[in-house]
This record gives structure tokens, C-alpha cells and sequence, in this order.
């Protein structure tokens, strides 16, 4: 639900500076959205619709408090997000995937660590004077990266800046592994004391509604298995003529390529070191994925497990068509631990599946 919100909404968020009931407005446009989609707001969605109306005028006052937005999947967290950022109406304001965004966090802090202070550098260059800043889908499973977001936060809200984040995890839920919870309690403090914590709850799972069909992504890719001739001819599959591609001045075969599609093994993507800065750059290189060989993902490794669930997030948000070509039905390929997995199966269930 992340991509029906059109541009006289900017028009709108412009009228609540002055607007004295904009919080019946702004509840008002979403229920006419929903409704015209056939179904109605959930308590928890019409509860955070409130919360934001709030923020946009305590904005223009200067003192927000930064919400962060937490549920399952398919509950409309990104949907919102989106309604809110076009309803800000500053121009100093950014909506990032927070894969996009720490990915190049970590570059940046690379590329500055001979300064004194390589944090601020780079946020300098990543958000310069923004004053409000989205993260859709933020999560984290890497002690590193847990030790490094408490910096960050602190940096951000020391700039002022005001967050309004969504995650399919409550605060307390984040980075689980319980040998590293611990030392990611301050970053939990800091979320819950800077922040206000809101679900977004309800029984329905709007991507699962034929009215949202048209507005999702991946619904014009496909899943097949187990992959034979005839199917690929059908999808025009290239021949195979591997080459080896440079991404980020490290080697990557591809298993072909055409103009502005690429076809790419599971193995290659999965099971090497790639990181999500990698998926990064080839989607701003090809339009249409195929990736090849999908098995049985719970056989695989969890770090692998982890990067397919990053390449899928990376490709579902830059919004690239995707083609899966597996050796077994989808819902018998996407089993194991992770949590994440949730996300990813709702995503690639919107492809069309073929299959014997």
C-alpha cells in the first residue's frame, strides 16, 4: 500500500498550516482513499493518522516528536508513511528505504574514518539540512550496525531533525539474537523516550485485496518453477553468455545480459559476500531482474537467507521488475528462521506464478 498517493496532497499538506480541524482533514482524504478502494481504516491506522495530523502542526511550530510505526506486514505502515511525507509541507524533507540509507551510511563513514568526526561528514552529504526525514522498513539484525544507529539517532535528533519510521517490529522486538539484545537496549531506550511508539494494528492484510492489485509492485514479474525451456522462451529468458560484472570494484558474474535486463544466479547473489550497497548499484543499472536458481531457502545459510531478504526489499523499493525462476513451487521455497522472511513471501507473493 505504498504506491496510490497522488500530488494534490502536497496542496493539502500546505493547507493544514493554517487549518483549524487538520486533523479531520487528513483523517478525512485517507478515509476517502480507503473507501474507494472498498475497505475501511483500522482503529490502529486511524489512531496514527491522528498522531501525524499532530506532527504537522507542531512542525510548523517547531517542537515534533518523531513517531515510529510498528505492525505485521500488510497493515498499511508504508501507505501512511508516504500519505505523510506529501502532506509535510516543507521542502527540506527525504523518504528513504532505510536499506538505501545505511548502506550508504557505511560508505560515507568509510570514506570520511580519517576524519575527526566521519559520522557527521556523512550525514552532511546524506541529508545536508533536512528537516524531516522518513525511513520505511527499518530493522536490524547486526551488532554492528546496532552499535552504530545509536550514534546515528543521537545525531539526527541533535540536528533536529524529525523521524517518522515504520518497522515490522516494536522497539523492544529489534535485533532478537539474544547474545547481542543487551547492548542494544540503549537504542531502545532512545526510540521510546525520543519518539512515539505506535501500532499499526488490524486483522486485514491490505496486499492480499484485489482492489490493491494495481497498486503494487512486482504484480507485472513472475514466479516459475522448475523452470524448463518451454518456460523460459515463453518469459524470453537470454541465452546464457556469462560476463563478469564490476559492481563497487569487486567481480560479480552475470549469467547474461541484455540492454537493461540482467539475468543473475541465486548462488551468485546469495551465497557470495554481497551487501546490500551491491543490489543498490545494479538496480540503478538494470531495470528487469531475472534471478536463477532458487531452491530450497531454508537449506541455505542464514547469511544467505538474510541477503535474499535484502535484495528482494531493494528490489520491491526501487520498484524493478523481477522474474524468480525456482525448482519448486514459491510457497515450499521460502522456508527458514528469519523473521524477515514474513515481508519477503507477502512481496514475492504478488508475482505470477507458473508452474507443473
Amino acid at each position: 500500500m505504498s504506491a496510490w498517493i497522488p500530488a494534490p496532497l502536497r496542496q493539502f499538506g500546505k493547507r493544514l498550516r493554517g487549518a483549524a480541524n487538520h486533523q479531520s482533514e487528513l483523517l478525512g482524504w485517507f478515509e476517502d482513499k480507503a473507501q474507494s478502494r472498498g475497505y475501511q481504516l483500522s482503529q490502529g491506522q486511524r489512531r496514527v493518522i491522528e498522531c501525524m495530523a499532530e506532527q504537522l502542526v507542531q512542525l510548523e511550530q517547531g517542537q515534533p516528536r518523531s513517531l515510529y510505526l510498528y505492525g505485521s506486514v500488510g497493515r498499511g505502515k508504508s501507505w501512511l508513511l508516504d500519505g505523510f511525507f506529501q502532506a509535510v509541507p516543507v521542502e527540506a524533507k527525504q523518504r528513504l528505504h532505510f536499506h538505501d540509507f545505511f548502506a550508504r551510511l557505511h560508505q560515507g563513514m568509510h570514506c570520511h574514518r580519517a576524519l575527526d568526526d566521519a559520522l557527521r561528514a556523512t550525514l552532511d552529504e546524506l541529508v545536508g539540512d533536512c528537516r524531516v526525514l522518513c525511513f520505511d522498513e527499518f530493522h536490524v539484525h547486526d551488532i554492528g550496525d546496532a552499535m552504530l544507529l545509536t550514534r546515528l539517532f543521537k545525531a539526527l535528533f541533535a540536528r533536529g531533525v524529525f523521524l517518522l519510521v515504520t518497522s515490522n517490529y516494536a522497539p523492544e522486538g529489534l535485533l532478537p539474537n539474544p547474545l547481542y539484545h543487551e547492548r542494544f537496549l540503549p537504542v531502545i531506550r532512545l526510540i521510546n523516550s525520543a519518539m512515539q511508539v505506535l501500532e499499526v494494528g488490524g486483522d486485514t492484510d491490505f496486499r492480499s485485496l484485489p482492489a490493491n492489485r494495481e497498486h503494487q509492485r512486482f504484480t507485472q514479474g513472475h514466479y516459475v518453477w522448475p523452470g524448463n525451456a518451454e518456460q523460459r522462451q515463453a518469459l524470453n529468458v537470454p541465452a546464457q553468455c556469462p560476463v563478469m560484472l564490476e559492481v563497487n570494484k569487486r567481480p560479480l558474474r552475470a549469467l547474461a545480459t541484455d540492454g537493461r535486463r540482467v539475468v543473475l544466479a541465486f548462488d551468485d547473489l546469495c551465497e557470495k559476500a554481497t551487501a546490500v550497497i551491491d543490489y543498490l548499484v545494479l538496480a540503478g543499472q538494470y531495470d528487469e531482474w531475472i534471478i536463477d536458481g532458487l531452491d530450497d531457502l531454508s537449506e541455505c545459510s542464514l547469511a544467505a537467507q538474510q541477503r535474499f531478504v535484502n535484495l528482494v526489499d531493494v528490489l520491491y523499493d526501487q520498484d524493478r521488475q523481477l522474474t524468480l525462476i525456482g525448482t519448486r513451487p514459491l510457497e515450499e521455497s521460502l522456508g527458514g528462521p528469519l523473521a524477515d522472511l514474513m515481508r519477503t513471501r507477502s512481496r514475492l507473493g504478488q508475482l505470477h506464478q507458473t508452474g507443473l
